[in-house]
């Protein structure tokens, strides 16, 4: 087949043409059929790691990752079967019962969706144990919180291929041990970090946080909902990263980048993620 030829295949009973080369995740989302993801970003490369968006596939033995697996022509595809819904509740209750998922705000929705309660792993008259560990506040740029990480490894993938190039953080460890980690544990001052902070743009869990926002909430004073975001170019040189500035309260408290944007992608360097504090005067 040509590989400019569209492919054609069949999504819950709904032939989708999707362009060559698309995953089933893109097919899917082409058609208006929403499918969980958490490891998967549009600007980072798919590592199959959460299995949340598995889907069922004529044919094959097992589920398939839909983030990764390329679509066929000619392919069935079901998303919303009874085996698709308990793999992916299950996935969410495992996550929920090791670490803390409060502000893993692109999963609740799902997990309300799918029945998912992590609860019920506890015994009775003693809550599920998660890991529990102090946060890691080592500078005033971003701080680590263990408490929350599910190792999607997309810190890993902006530090390293996607992005950066700078390879400061990878995963060290195996079994319940694997973490995120810097080369010998080191501190993140004393580390490959360039502080470009692109691993906490794709942080989906609030694992990885703008000392900002971490400031705040520990003050019950973040509050989303009364945020403005306002889109505006980077002003320290002449590339043109688009800066998406999130401001409560006259003050801006913390920078994004969009993810689809032609000269970011969503990712920004040192200056872009954090050099905003001039705009305060302080």
């Amino acid at each position: 087949m040509d590989g400019s030829t569209p492919v054609r295949l069949t999504i819950d009973g709904q032939e989708v043409e999707a362009p060559a080369g698309s995953t089933i995740h893109a097919a899917c989302e082409g058609a208006g059929i929403s499918t969980p993801t958490l490891c998967w970003a549009e600007n980072l490369t798919p590592v199959n790691v959460c299995r949340v968006c598995v889907v069922e596939l004529e044919g094959s033995r097992a589920l398939v990752p839909a983030c990764s697996r390329p679509a066929e022509d000619g392919m069935e595809v079901r998303t919303d079967t009874e085996r698709v819904r308990h793999s992916r509740r299950m996935v969410l209750e495992f996550l929920g019962s090791g670490v803390d998922l409060s502000q893993a705000e692109s999963l609740h929705a799902w997990m309300e969706h799918y029945g998912a309660d992590p609860d019920r792993y506890a015994d009775e008259g003693h809550p599920v144990e998660r890991i529990s560990e102090p946060v890691k506040v080592q500078d005033e740029l971003y701080v680590r919180d263990y408490e929350k990480c599910v190792l999607c490894y997309k810190c890993v993938e902006a530090c390293g291929d996607d992005a950066q190039h700078t390879y400061a953080i990878a995963v060290a460890g195996r079994g319940f041990d694997a973490r995120i980690s810097t080369e010998f544990d080191v501190a993140l001052p004393e580390s490959a970090c360039v502080y470009c902070g692109n691993c906490v743009g794709v942080c989906p869990t609030g694992a990885l946080q703008f000392k900002t926002e971490f400031d705040l909430r520990q003050a019950d004073q973040w509050r989303p909902e009364e945020q403005t975001v306002t889109r505006t170019v980077c002003s320290y040189c002449g590339v043109g990263c688009n800066l998406d500035l999130h401001v409560q309260d006259e003050r801006i408290v913390k920078v994004t980048s969009p993810s689809d944007h032609s000269v970011t992608s969503g990712h920004l360097c040192i200056k872009g993620r954090f050099g905003w504090e001039y705009v305060h005067g302080e």
